[in-house]
């Protein structure tokens, strides 16, 4: 194979080709972090009932050891 002379106009070309390659690649993956942020918005909220749950639970273990 023989060397080739490439210019920085080619040089610049083949990165411009590469780089819209990897942005075509992220295509919907937006999307998919919203999704996984909503069902992580469910989790949290989730999570905080059980917080307040176990807090009251808490208080009443604290009156019965109070009480024995």
């Amino acid at each position: 194979m023989k060397d080739k002379n490439i210019t920085i106009e080619d040089l610049a070309g083949m990165v411009e080709k590469g780089f819209n390659g990897v942005d075509k690649g992220f295509n919907g993956v937006d999307k998919r972090f919203d999704v996984v942020d909503k069902k992580f918005d469910g989790v949290d909220k989730r999570l905080d009932g059980v917080d307040k749950r176990l807090g009251e639970v808490n208080v009443r273990l604290n009156r019965i050891e109070k009480i024995f």
